[in-house]
């Protein structure tokens, strides 16, 4: 397939195509940066800056610890952290020393954090000492020998550092009591690599960088088996794609990125931290964004130019009363990621901000972008987009054949220099979404438009069967979140004797007042009949993945309670 129709729809200045091969390794797109920049602050993080500089020196000190190990080049080390500085020194440092990054979410429980240390084979992990109780509990079943400990306050000076360790621990009380003998302190490790020798390993572009596991809301996490040239190609993919909106910094303002979204995650892995290293910009580091007081706080001392994100973070810190404490003026381009970005909220932001949610979209597997909108559009589209420079998407039906039909749904299939290698140790899995042709295939179903835009109408296991209709819990939530009386929603299917399945809807209120009935007259005007929900609950939040994504899976064991 070599016909791109969405190219007419690139920017001028958007390249059709970018060269990934500028680069051999991440490690030599972080170095370049360290010398190019050394003056420049690299983080921002609870009042402090830590430059280019700083992240060099540090990072090549702990490699050169980790090299002290007796680890063999290609050995997984786990990263646990939320966003604190320490966790992109120690990206920096896993593969400055030739080993692979495994991305582990701070909030797992043992059985979670067990199967992914297991699977993913690390020797050795760094932890923050809030979560070491988990590790604790399940580190005997596992293959980790070494354990680095790091406290939230460690990267900030003697005395700021040791007051918020002393708060953390001592008076909000985060810190489970924890016993890992054996375990090296952070600061401790620093001090130790500064006079140790670092070997410097000849990288490849083949070789891998990071284990990306997919948050296991499909059944078993797997690990996504990313390479030195996919992350390195979705960074100057992403570089290319924001260009005519970050082109707008003026001249002399270092370019700013928020970065609330959590680093082990891969979209801010990719667009935040490894794409502000490209370009030289600064990351604010907000390491709890549920904590929007707090995250409005940070920001208001900014400016900042770039604000990737989820729907749930933009509608929460739109409607927040804090909201008009920020200077959002110099917001250039605002990417809306991870789950469907609702009309309602999408309204609301430009309304507030001045500066449109751009959708994109993509996965663990794909670095993660593949597609996203035009961040010259002035409204919101309702699509993801279309695929960015190098990138090839396509409507594939149940035999895995190309549906030419225009409008016509089916599994979005990708392919491009982004796309994974394979899942780690997992050749059955791999060969379930990978066409011989190396197109990834996405589990989301989507239409393609004459002009070679894309739109998710669902996962493929998401959608809802109403006596063979199919509904997409996707557009009934778009239309209810219209309702001004609503903050958040949610729709799954619940067995039905009559239909087969029936739609339930969870709704988070905003106005106190809004009844069941309000809803459905409401649902009864914007939706046909088989799409209206037949069950409907109020509750006080929405379960949700840390990044935000809201856990349908979740709702939909709750209906058999």
């Amino acid at each position: 397939m070599t016909d791109r129709p969405w190219l007419a729809a690139y920017p001028q200045g958007v390249p059709a195509d970018i060269d990934p091969s500028q680069y051999t390794s991440l490690v030599q797109l972080m170095e370049q940066a360290f010398k190019q920049y050394a003056d420049r602050t690299a983080y921002s993080f609870m009042g402090k800056d830590i430059s280019y500089g700083e992240t060099d020196a540090l990072s090549r000190q702990f490699a050169a610890y980790l090299q002290t190990l007796g680890l063999q080049r290609g050995d997984r080390v786990a990263l646990m952290m939320p966003n604190v500085p320490q966790y992109p020194i120690a990206v920096a440092a896993v593969l400055r020393a030739g080993f692979v990054v495994v991305n582990v979410n701070p909030l797992y429980t043992p059985r979670e954090l067990e199967h992914q240390l297991k699977d993913s084979g690390a020797k050795a992990i760094v932890i923050i000492e809030n979560f070491a109780a988990t590790l604790q509990a399940c580190i005997a079943g596992t293959q980790v020998k070494h354990v680095v400990l790091t406290a939230m306050g460690d990267r900030l000076g003697f005395l700021k550092g040791h007051l918020v360790n002393y708060v953390v621990r001592n008076v909000k009380k985060l810190v489970p009591p924890f016993e890992l003998p054996g375990a090296v302190r952070f600061n401790d490790v620093l001090a130790k690599g500064a006079s140790a020798p670092f070997t410097a390993p000849q990288l490849q572009p083949d070789d891998i960088a990071l284990l990306q596991y997919t948050g296991g809301t499909t059944g078993v996490s797997k690990g996504a088996v990313l390479l030195h040239r996919n992350v390195i190609a979705n960074v100057l993919q992403s570089e290319a794609w924001n260009s005519p909106a970050m082109g707008r910094v003026p001249a002399g303002q270092q370019p700013t990125a928020v970065c609330a979204l959590p680093l082990y995650h891969i979209f801010a892995f990719t667009v935040n931290m490894m794409l502000s290293m490209r370009t030289g910009g600064k990351t604010i580091l907000i390491p709890n964004p549920r904590d929007l007081p707090a995250v409005l706080k940070e920001l208001s001392k900014h400016t900042f130019h770039s604000f990737p994100a989820v729907n749930t973070l933009f509608n929460g810190l739109a409607h927040h009363p804090d909201f008009g404490t920020v200077d959002w003026s110099n917001l250039k381009v605002s990417v809306g990621g991870g789950m469907a970005v609702q009309a309602a909220v999408a309204k609301l932001w430009l309304e507030k901000t001045g500066c449109p949610i751009c959708e994109g979209y993509g996965l663990s597997e794909t670095s993660p972008s593949a597609s996203c909108n035009p961040v010259t559009a002035t409204e919101f589209s309702g699509t993801i987009g279309v695929p960015i420079p190098s990138t090839w998407m396509r409507i594939l039906d149940d035999e895995g054949r190309d549906i030419s039909a225009t409008g016509q749904p089916g599994e979005i299939a990708i392919k491009g220099p982004q796309v994974m290698a394979s899942y780690w140790q997992r050749p059955d899995e791999t060969a379930k979404v990978m066409t011989e042709d190396g197109y990834f295939k996405t589990g989301d179903i989507g239409v393609m438009d004459a002009r070679g835009y894309f739109k998710v109408i669902d996962r493929k296991k998401d959608m809802v069967l109403v006596s063979g209709f199919n509904v997409y819990p996707n557009e009934v939530e778009d239309v209810v979140a219209m309702m001004p009386g609503v903050l958040e929603c949610a729709v799954v299917g619940v067995p039905d004797e009559k239909t087969g399945e029936a739609v339930k809807l969870v709704i988070v209120k905003k106005d106190p007042q809004l009844t069941a009935e309000q809803v459905k007259e409401f649902c009864r005007a914007n939706l046909t009949g088989y799409k209206q929900p037949r069950v409907i609950e109020f509750r006080d939040e929405l379960p949700k993945t840390p990044v935000g994504k809201i856990l349908r899976r979740e709702l939909r064991d709750a209906k058999k309670a």
